[in-house]
């Protein structure tokens, strides 16, 4: 017969398992389990097309140059992309967040990483962490690489069709450019249903883990709803509502541990405050009326016809991969700046940086890059034949230091400083040429612009130069 002392010690251990299984997060036991689909494109591939969407994008719709709330929104957005489960983290992902315009109620990400929100969608928000929900769902679509996996049901069409469809799909509503309007768009024209339920799981999940109630996603829905957001184009008209979803997001928040306020939301109540004050966002229909954003395209040479405003943003901390040339050449450059090809040339610039006087395009910040045809090879002169041929077409521009010898790309460079007059603003302008020479006999260069005495460019121009690859 076993002693009372044996007994009374296994149902101690009992007890204490049965307490350490108790006081287990409930995420770690009964959360909904997710598993990504069948596809046929690499993580690379999401990347690139959704960089690719992104600047389509970015021709169509007018973003809000506000860095306050801009900082706001990636705040948030960094804290949810931190809280992404291991199983669905893609270093190769790189998420940025942008806002939007835009009075309609509306949200979307991209293949990569990508992400807009309306400013509408800010305002319809009750609290932040509705807000959140929304970001959390689409940042949900993003991890679990439903883009690309809903493209590769779609094959026949090849894949430039299926991400097409899938642009078009989430960006939703009128004035999404070409993208949207191939006829091939018809096909991927939602994410099923299963992908949409499992935005929802995983944006629960999410939520959680950044510190957030899972069932303010469940209320966003109810909140949209109540303020027009299915219509139009708007969330919900992208974003399939049956009648269950409100209830299936709070089955799954009971499921999780929620570590509900501990969020400021005075921050949201100022944000929302400052965006009251502003003028008032048009809405997307307003948007298509009044015509396309310029440059509007990357490969032409369309620009304002206003010249640059000056007020740019500092370049971000955060970088996006080029590659140009056909592929020889690949850069990283600020992610806030865009790529706007010129007539010989390809330039990265912030907004405002860039515009057109008297029928010419003009750049007052950013970088340039190019290929120029010489018979000459030793550098230093094939380098001093591309200098005396800027200067003929901007005479203002002038030597003001000798030749200092640095790399790029690998290779023997050289560095010359040079000193220009804007024709456009009539600003002192500070310019860096950086040259080397291609296995043609060719000439690639860097050009590094910005107005004197302003610093705040110097460690992104050599971030730039540090990241150029050539390939020839």
């Amino acid at each position: 017969m076993k002693s009372t002392f044996v007994i009374r010690r296994r149902a101690l251990i009992a007890w204490l398992a049965l307490v350490a299984i108790s006081v287990m997060p409930f995420s770690a036991l009964a959360q909904t389990q997710i598993k990504y689909h069948s596809n046929k494109y690499s993580i690379q591939d999401d990347v690139q097309l959704g960089r690719q969407a992104a600047q389509e994008a970015e021709q169509q719709f007018p973003l809000l140059r506000d860095q306050e709330v801009q900082s706001y929104v990636e705040d948030v957005g960094r804290r949810l992309v931190s809280a992404i489960p291991s199983q669905f983290q893609h270093p190769e992902f790189q998420y940025y967040f942008k806002v939007v315009n835009a009075r309609d109620i509306n949200a979307f990400a991209l293949p990569g990483g990508p992400m807009y929100v309306n400013r509408g969608m800010i305002e319809a928000a009750r609290t932040e962490g509705e807000m959140a929900g929304v970001m959390a769902h689409e940042i949900s679509h993003v991890a679990l690489r439903h883009g690309t996996a809903q493209a590769s049901k779609g094959q026949k069409y090849g894949l430039l069709a299926g991400i097409a469809g899938i642009a078009g799909t989430i960006l939703g509503g009128p004035g999404v450019g070409q993208l949207a309007q191939a006829p091939f768009a018809v096909y991927l024209l939602k994410f099923s249903r299963e992908y949409e339920t499992e935005a929802d799981i995983l944006g629960a999940q999410i939520m959680a883990r950044a510190g957030y109630d899972p069932r303010d996603l469940a209320n966003m829905f109810r909140t949209i709803q109540q303020q027009g957001g299915g219509s139009s184009g708007g969330f919900l008209s992208s974003h399939p509502n049956p009648s269950d979803r409100y209830e299936r997001i709070s089955r799954e928040a009971q499921l999780l541990r929620v570590n509900a306020g501990v969020r400021d939301s005075r921050e949201f109540a100022r944000i929302q405050e400052r965006l009251g004050v502003m003028q008032r966002a048009p809405t997307m229909a307003e948007i298509q009326r009044s015509g396309q954003r310029y440059p509007v395209g990357e490969n032409t040479g369309n620009y304002p016809n206003n010249p640059p405003s000056g007020r740019v943003e500092y370049p971000s901390n955060r970088y996006q991969t080029y590659s140009i040339f056909n592929g020889g050449v690949q850069v990283s450059v600020p992610g806030n700046w865009r790529q706007i090809n010129a007539q010989n040339s390809v330039w990265f610039v912030p907004e405002g940086g860039y515009g057109q006087y008297n029928g010419q395009a003009v750049f007052t910040h950013g970088a340039s890059f190019g290929v120029a045809q010489t018979g000459n090879r030793n550098l230093q002169r094939a380098t001093e034949d591309l200098i005396n041929s800027l200067a003929q077409v901007n005479s203002n521009l002038r030597m003001s230091g000798g030749y200092q010898r640095t790399s790029m790309g690998g290779r023997t460079a050289l560095m010359s400083i040079l000193s220009n007059r804007n024709q456009a603003t009539g600003r002192a302008e500070s310019v860096r040429l950086i040259t080397t020479q291609l296995r043609s006999g060719q000439l690639f260069y860097m050009i590094a612009v910005v107005p004197q005495n302003e610093r705040n460019f110097e460690s992104a121009f050599q971030n730039i130069l540090r990241s150029v690859r050539i390939n020839d």
